[in-house]
Formats: C-alpha cells, sequence, structure tokens
C-alpha cells in the first residue's frame, strides 16, 4: 500500500511550492481549529487545512490520518482530503492509478464499517466520486461490483455492518452524482448508465425490506437509499414494489419519517406522470391511511398527520392533470381530494396547534388551474363535480383563518403571531384565487353568511367569525373588480351594524372598506355609510396602519366626492397629528391622504384648508430654527419637512386628463390663479432657508428639503415654473457650502422638467455649471468617500446630454475635465456609481459629432476610456458590471469606429494586458469580434461576457453556469 501512496503523492508534485504539509502540522492546525479559544487562529488554521486539502501531499497524508490510532476528527479531515482530490483533481490523476485507488478506498470503507459513522460517510463519498469519474468506461459495472465486493463472505466485517456501509455506499451515489462537477456531456453518459444501475440496486433493497429478519436499523437504511435514487428519474413502475413496502413501513414509527421521504420523492419525480396505471395504483394505498391519519389527529400526534398529508398532497399535486384525465376512475380521485380537504381543515389553530394545512394550499391552485384548462365540454363535467367542493373550501380556509379566543392567543409568541399572519395572507391568495372558478355566487355567499351572522337574534356571534367572513370579501376585493356586483351595497349597508369590540376585527373592517374603496368612487352617495367608522377608528392608535391607509384609499379613489366632508376629515386628521397618535410613516401617509383631499377642492378652499392645516408646523419650524442644533430639534424638522413633502407629493390640482371621464368631468374646479403648493412653497422659503443655514452640515436636513421640492417638482410639473430661479439659487448656495447628493439629484430634475424651456435655460445652466465645477474640484481632493456624490454627478451628466445637450455648449463647462473624472468614477469599487458612470459614457459618445468640445475630447481622451474599459473587463470591475461596460465599447464602436479600430489594437498590445491568462491570439480574436459588431448591442454584451471569463480564468468552470 505504501507504495501506491508514494505513487498518488507524486500526482502533481512541483505544481505547487511545497508548504510545509505533513501529517503532524495537519493534526496540530485540526487541534487548533477545534480546541483553540482564540478566533484568530481557528480562522488562520482554517485557511491552511483548506490549502492542505487541496496540495499534492494530500495523496501522502490523508492515508495516514485515516490510521486506526487517530481520533475520528483527524480521520474525517483524511476522508474529506481524498473526497476533494478525487472530485476536483481527477484530471491529475494518472489512468493506472484508478484500480489501485479504488482497492484502497474499499479496503477503508470495509475497515471503517465497524468505526466512526462520519468518517465512513466521507470514505462512501470519496468512492462515489471515485465510480462516476470511472463510469461507464473505466468501470462498467461499478454499483454491481460494489454490491458484489460487500457481499464477499470472507470480510472480517460482520454482515450488518457490511450491509449497512453498503447501503451508506448506495445511498451517497446518487446524491453525489446530483452535485458533481461533471461536464454536461458525461452527466448525461453518467445517468444512463446509472439507470442501468438501479437493477442491481432495488431487488436488494426489496430484498432487505421485505425480510422479517432485517433489524430496523438496516430498512432505515433502505428507504433513505431508495429515496436517493428516485431522485435519478428512476420509471415510477420500477419503484412500484418498494413504494408498496414503503407504504407497509409507514405502521412502524421507527421508520414513519424515512418511508414518508422516500414515497414523497418516488412521487413527485417529474417524469412519474408518464405512468398512470402505477399512479392510479397509488390512490388506494394513500386513501388507505385515513384512519391513521384521523387517529393521529385525534391524539394530537402532528408529525404523523403532517408526514401523511405530505404523501396525499405530493400525488395530488404533481399528478392532478394525469388522474383528472382518467374519467372513468373520477370517483377514486375525488376521494383523494376529499382526503386533503380533510387535512386543509385539519383541527386546531394554525402555527400552534397544527403545521400541516398549510402544506396543502398549493394543490387547490393546481387541480382549479387543471380544471379549467380542459376543453369546454370536459371542464363542464369537472365544474360540476368540483365546484361544490371549492364551496366547501372556501367554508374551511374561512373556519381556519379565524383567530383564537383572546386569552389564548395572548398566549401565543410574537414568532406564532407573525406565523399565522403570514398563514392568513396565504388563504388570502387562495381565496382570490378561487374566485375565478366560482364567481359572484362566491361573493353572494359570504353576504348570505354575514348577514344571517348580523341579524341573527337566536344565538350570539363570536367576533372571530365575523372578522374571517369580513377577511373572506376583503380577499376577493382588494385584486377583483366587484363594481359590478350586486351584494356590494348590501355589505355596505352590513358594516354599520358589525359591534367592534375587538382590535382585530377593527382592522379587517377597516381593511374592507379600503378594499371596496374604487366601489365607492362609483357609487359615491354610500360614503356617508363609512366615513365615520374610518374616522373614529384615527384616533385608535391600535389601529394606525389600517385606519390611515383606508382613508388615503378612499381620498385617492373618491376625491372628486368628498368635498361635502372636506372640513370634518382636514379637522379629524389635524386633531390626531397634534396629538402625535401615530407613528411616524402613518403620519406621512396621512398627509397624502390630505394631499388628495384638498386637490378636489377650489383654491381658494385649498389655501384655507392648507393654512389651518400646516401654520402649527410652520410655527414649529420657525421656533426650531432658532435653537441651537441638536439630535432632538433635528427629528423634530425632518418630521415637519416629511409632512409638508408628503402633502405636496399628492396635492395636484391639474386635473390629468385620465383621471375622470365622461360626465363627471363638470366636477372638476377650474385652478383659478397661482398653484396652491407654489403659494405655500414660496410662503415658507425664507423659513427653509434659515433651518438650512444652520443644518447644512447634516446629510438627513438637506434631504428632506431636497424632497420637498422633489416631490413638489414631480407633482406639479411645469406648474412648478415660478419656483425654478429662486430654487436655482438656493440649490447653488447650498451644494457651493457643502455639496451632497441629494442637491444634485433635485438639479437632475429640474434639468428634465425645465431646461428644454427657454425662460428657464439661463438659471439652470448656471446652477448646472456651478455644481459642475464645484464637484470636479471635489475630484481633485480625492472623491473616493463621496461615492453617493459621484453617483449623482454622473446620473445629471447623462440626463443633461439626454434632455439638452446644450449644457455642454457653454465654454465655462471643462468637457475634458468632466471626461477624466467619469473614467476615475468607472474604477470606483460600489456598483451603483460604476453603473451611472458607464451611463453618461454611453449618452456621451453619441454627442460626438453635434457638440464639437465633445468631440474634442474623445478624440484626445477616448484612449484612456477604452483602457479603463479593457481594465474593468480583464477583471477589475464586478462580472455583474459587464453589460455596462459592453455599451460603451457598443457606443464607441458605433460613434467613433475608425478612432476604436486603432486603439484597441494598440491597447491590447501589450503582454499581460488586461489580464495574464490571456493569449495574443484571445485578444486579437476579441478585437476583431467587437469591430465587426456595430448593430447588435446584444451581441456585444456576449463577447464581453465571454472574454471576461477568459481574463478571470473561469471559461468552462462551474462557475460560468448561471452567468
Amino acid at each position: 500500500m505504501e507504495r501506491r501512496e508514494e505513487q498518488l503523492g507524486a500526482v502533481g508534485a512541483g505544481a505547487a511550492p511545497a508548504l510545509d504539509f505533513t501529517v503532524e502540522n495537519v493534526e496540530k492546525a485540526l487541534h487548533q481549529l477545534y480546541y483553540d479559544p482564540n478566533i484568530e487562529n481557528k480562522n488562520l488554521a482554517q485557511k491552511w487545512l483548506m490549502q492542505a486539502q487541496v496540495s499534492p501531499q494530500a495523496w501522502h497524508f490523508s492515508w495516514q490520518l485515516l490510521q486506526p490510532d487517530k481520533v475520528p476528527e483527524i480521520q474525517y479531515f483524511g476522508a474529506s482530503a481524498l473526497h476533494i482530490k478525487i472530485s476536483r483533481y481527477w484530471s491529475d490523476i494518472p489512468t493506472d492509478q484508478y484500480e489501485s485507488l479504488k482497492a484502497q478506498l474499499f479496503t477503508q470503507i470495509t475497515r471503517f464499517a465497524s468505526g466512526s459513522k462520519i468518517v465512513l460517510t466521507r470514505l462512501c463519498v470519496a468512492l462515489a466520486s471515485l465510480a462516476l469519474s470511472m463510469m461507464p468506461d473505466a468501470w462498467p459495472c461499478a454499483v454491481a461490483d460494489m454490491v458484489r465486493l460487500f457481499q464477499a463472505e470472507d470480510s472480517p466485517v460482520d454482515g450488518q455492518g457490511r450491509c449497512l456501509a453498503l447501503l451508506e455506499l448506495l445511498t451517497v451515489l446518487p446524491e453525489e452524482f446530483q452535485t458533481s462537477r461533471l461536464p454536461q456531456y458525461r452527466k448525461g453518459l453518467v445517468r444512463a448508465s446509472l439507470a442501468v444501475e438501479c437493477g442491481a440496486v432495488f431487488p436488494l433493497l426489496e430484498q432487505l425490506l421485505q425480510q422479517p429478519s432485517s433489524p430496523s436499523c438496516v430498512r432505515q437504511k433502505v428507504l433513505k437509499c431508495f429515496s436517493s435514487w428516485v431522485q435519478l428519474e428512476v420509471p415510477l413502475q420500477d419503484c412500484e414494489a418498494l413504494i408498496q413496502a414503503a407504504f407497509t413501513a409507514l405502521q412502524d414509527s421507527e421508520l414513519f419519517d424515512s418511508s414518508v421521504e422516500a414515497i414523497v420523492n418516488a412521487i413527485s419525480q417529474p417524469d412519474a406522470q408518464r405512468y398512470v396505471n402505477t399512479l392510479l395504483k397509488l390512490i388506494p394505498l394513500v386513501l388507505g391511511l385515513q384512519e391513521q391519519l384521523r387517529q393521529a389527529v385525534q391524539n394530537g400526534d402532528m408529525e404523523t398527520s403532517h408526514g401523511i398529508c405530505r404523501i396525499a398532497v405530493a400525488l395530488g399535486e404533481n399528478h392532478s392533470r394525469a388522474l383528472l384525465d382518467q374519467v372513468e376512475h373520477w370517483q377514486s380521485f375525488l376521494a383523494l381530494v376529499n382526503m386533503i380537504m380533510f387535512c386543509t381543515g385539519i383541527p386546531g389553530h394554525y402555527p400552534v396547534n397544527e403545521t400541516t394545512s398549510s402544506l396543502t394550499l398549493t394543490f387547490w391552485y393546481t387541480l382549479q388551474d387543471d380544471i379549467l384548462s380542459f376543453e369546454a365540454e370536459k371542464q363542464a363535467v369537472y365544474q360540476q363535480v368540483y365546484r361544490p367542493v371549492y364551496f366547501q373550501l372556501v367554508d374551511v380556509l374561512l373556519h381556519k383563518a379565524q383567530f383564537p379566543s383572546d386569552e389564548e392567543y395572548g398566549f401565543w409568541s410574537s414568532d406564532e403571531k407573525e406565523q399565522f399572519r403570514i398563514y392568513r395572507v396565504d388563504i388570502s391568495d387562495t381565496l382570490m384565487y378561487v374566485y375565478e372558478m366560482l364567481g359572484s355566487e362566491l361573493l353572494s355567499n359570504l353576504y348570505d353568511k354575514l348577514g344571517r351572522l348580523l341579524t341573527s337574534s337566536e344565538e350570539p356571534y363570536s367576533w372571530q367569525h365575523t372578522e374571517a367572513l369580513l377577511y373572506g370579501f376583503q380577499s376577493i376585493a382588494e385584486t377583483i373588480d366587484v363594481n359590478y356586483s350586486d351584494v356590494v351595497p348590501g355589505l355596505i349597508g352590513l358594516i354599520p351594524r358589525i359591534s367592534i369590540s375587538n382590535v382585530q376585527l377593527a382592522d379587517t373592517v377597516m381593511f374592507t372598506i379600503g378594499a371596496l374603496s374604487e366601489w365607492l368612487a362609483d357609487h359615491p352617495v354610500m360614503i356617508n355609510n363609512v366615513l365615520p367608522l374610518v374616522l373614529h377608528a384615527l384616533g385608535n392608535p391600535e389601529l394606525s396602519v389600517s385606519s390611515v391607509s383606508t382613508l388615503k384609499k378612499i381620498c385617492r379613489e373618491c376625491k372628486y366626492d368628498l368635498p361635502p366632508y372636506a372640513a370634518n376629515i382636514v379637522a379629524v386628521s389635524q386633531d390626531v397629528l397634534m396629538k402625535q397618535i401615530h407613528k411616524t410613516s402613518q403620519c406621512m401617509w396621512l398627509m397624502q391622504a390630505l394631499g388628495f383631499l384638498l386637490s378636489a377642492l377650489q383654491v381658494e378652499e385649498i389655501l384655507k384648508n392648507l393654512h389651518s392645516l400646516i401654520s402649527p408646523y410652520i410655527q414649529q419650524l420657525e421656533k426650531l430654527a432658532e435653537e441651537i442644533p441638536n439630535p432632538s430639534n433635528k427629528l423634530a424638522i425632518v418630521h415637519i419637512l416629511g409632512l409638508l413633502s408628503n402633502l405636496f407629493t399628492t396635492l395636484d390640482v391639474s386635473h390629468h386628463e385620465d383621471d375622470h371621464e365622461g360626465p363627471e368631468l363638470r366636477k372638476l374646479p377650474v385652478p383659478q390663479g397661482p398653484n396652491p403648493v407654489v403659494v405655500v412653497l414660496q410662503q415658507v422659503f425664507q423659513l427653509i432657508q434659515k433651518v438650512l443655514s444652520k443644518w447644512l452640515n447634516d446629510a438627513q436636513v438637506v434631504e428632506a428639503v431636497c424632497a420637498i421640492f422633489e416631490k413638489s417638482v414631480k407633482t406639479l410639473l411645469d406648474d412648478f415654473a415660478p419656483m425654478v430661479p429662486q430654487l436655482c439659487e438656493m440649490l447653488g448656495r447650498m451644494y457651493s457650502t457643502i455639496p451632497q447628493a441629494s442637491a444634485l439629484d433635485l438639479t437632475r430634475q429640474l434639468v428634465h422638467i425645465f431646461a428644454h424651456e427657454p425662460a428657464h435655460f439661463p438659471p439652470i445652466e448656471a446652477l448646472f455649471l456651478l455644481v459642475t465645477s464645484v464637484t470636479l474640484t471635489l475630484f481633485q481632493q480625492g472623491p473616493r468617500d463621496h461615492p453617493d456624490i459621484v453617483d449623482s454627478f454622473m446620473q445629471l451628466l447623462a440626463q443633461a446630454l439626454k434632455r439638452k445637450p446644450d449644457l455642454f455648449l457653454c465654454e465655462r463647462l471643462d468637457v475634458k475635465a468632466v471626461f477624466q473624472c467619469a473614467v476615475l468614477a468607472l474604477k470606483f469599487p460600489e456598483a451603483p456609481t460604476v453603473k451611472a458612470s458607464c451611463g453618461f459614457f454611453t449618452e456621451l459618445l453619441p454627442r460626438c459629432g453635434e457638440v464639437e468640445s465633445v468631440g474634442k475630447v474623445v478624440q484626445e481622451d477616448g484612449r484612456v476610456l477604452l483602457i479603463a474599459v479593457l481594465e474593468a473587463i480583464g477583471g477589475q470591475a464586478s462580472r455583474s458590471l459587464m453589460d455596462c461596460f459592453a455599451d460603451i465599447l457598443f457606443a464607441l464602436n458605433k460613434h467613433c469606429f475608425s478612432l476604436l479600430s486603432m486603439w484597441i489594437k494598440e491597447a491590447l498590445q501589450p503582454p499581460g494586458f488586461p489580464s495574464a491568462r490571456l493569449s495574443p491570439e484571445q485578444k486579437d480574436t476579441f478585437s476583431q469580434q467587437i469591430l465587426r459588431e456595430r448593430v447588435n448591442k446584444r451581441r456585444v454584451k456576449e463577447m464581453v461576457k465571454e472574454f471576461t471569463l477568459l481574463c478571470r480564468g473561469l471559461h468552462g468552470t462551474d462557475y460560468t453556469a448561471d452567468y
């Protein structure tokens, strides 16, 4: 054996400098990894050991680490090193060493059959990897040989030990195949070979599983082995006997989990639907588990009920189409569907008393899709059978969605409450989907139940039942157009009759009203039925999210019908804002709601309401502007500025054509005089400047100020025009004092909307030149600490080129310096900044011909840009950015072809550029490919991706699989 070790140790020797990877040093490093309390020492040891595992010396020390006198941790490392060498460095092993390596592994596996189980598994994985690399040519009957060798009677290990070792080896073989790094063409060959070898495995597994004398540990291993092999897409009919044996094993509690796993894996393989006869034979086997399921539910045995449900769902979900096609067997499939219904409605509250029902929800989607995919005649037959089933499903789901009693819910952990919330969302999605099958009859059904519940004088109803029915309505109304439903008026009439004694019920009432806001817009006479409820709920902090979001929806959808209620809505909103009932985000939503509401009023009414609404905040801001900056008044300033931003985001008096159609246009007020938002902004402009003067150093405050104007500009568009000169002036002063990204973003917005208008061009040009000059100075001082500013600056430059290239005609603009800064930005480590810089160049290069200064700078410095792009592709930039660099190459080729053809040959000339891994031929091929492609941008992106993989040494490796 020593001679063999030496031969294998010589493999690849000299390929790397020999570090001191001796047995003694490996053992010391392992001791350090496991027992040294210092985390840095552990990390160093782990790094060193990873190098050791892939070194040529691993062939020497691996076998020695497996000696019987070593502890399992050391033996495990030796076995792992062998696996790594075989799986990753197979090409290093000479073909004449295959047999000796195979023999050594068999010997070690036999020895560890009665030793450490974790070491045995690693050795089995190593032998599995060897077998996969040798199959089918160098080791044609690998699996049969394994079975034969382990069944040999002359082994020193007892029969059970040999049997378990063989089963372990057979189990890991398919698993290793699934994760192996075999090339695609080899994978196909090996898969075909394993499919044939299946004939040597299944008879053995059947014999061991059915043999009365087989101990439980052997049967468990058999089931795990079967579970592993079926994932190789073995024909389902070949698995019949083992599946039946696994169903029998479900009665044995020790084998239950392994049996479930094996059956589910066998049923779920994609190819299984081809074997309809076998699937039909499985239905009675699954139905035969119903008594065991009922017993498990009765005894609170969640593991058993969960396992049986998994089996039923696996058969139903994966094969509903194939089984529905067997029309003559419709009754047995219906029985399976009813069994899954039992699992959906399993008693108890999810996730505290049961975790099974959630497994079934996808099945109901699949079954519905399959039924609705049939041709009309067959679909009509199945609709007749399954519509009652789906109505029953709705009842079951709404029962499962019910909250537990207040007392019980109080004992739930926050994690359990969150899981229940997500479960209810899943139920909501299912109900919405089921509407497609049941249609308006579903809404009528829910309405009748709710009506009976609320009007019945015979017995008191539980709030949980009411809440669940409303939740059903809400689920459907949120996504389905219920405007033509004849039950919604009745529902709106019922809502005020609900006795709300509970937060969860109140929340659902609010969300249901919100879901019906579009319906209310079409039936404004009903608004008064529900609006008082919403306004009342605003005062309850526990209903903060639901009440504010519902009011926002009503104000957005029904704004033209709300003027009669506006004074009341504003008064209640002001009151709750002043009392600080809601958290910051809900306050912002509330301001957006008021923006929608005020948009529909006459201008003088808007101004009057705005005055009463924001005066308290302006007074507060005036007071804060006088104070010395500190953390608490900063929070208050940012909050007030945020409220104004959100109000101006939605306050839009210019009625766009798509807002409303038809006769209702006559309701719209005709705007008179200046825009109310502009009036308010002009009034508070001095105050905002005063706040800024004290807080210019604070990015958060500057951002909040910029947000007010940015959101106003986006909403008002041309109406914002009167503010442009003074805002440009303020932005210039702000940015000159302390450059911040938010000021550049607002400048970009102004360029986008106003730069093309002659009247506004002068102030915008002055601002553009100023921020460019300040940013260029920042580049001279060192821009690395400001990637956000560089990112925003590049986006501003790109926007200027796109909307108003004239901005680049000004003599005061140093286009050459801008170009050089953008090249520098291409080398930043932050991906968004690099992306923005690439975006600038793809806008700049097409302007070579029309803007003289741009053409001149590209001619002078374009080669520097090309080198930066090639460096990035060569490995200096993230692979995820390659499409952006490809866009620059494409633009250069399209707009500067003669220059590029000269530059690219020169740039790629130096050896080792852009990567030492490239040959001169590969560089030449790349440059020719790029120069040939001036039309198809996608092809250029593919070329760049290929080239960057070559540069990084990744071409043809596993790393390219998802690229």
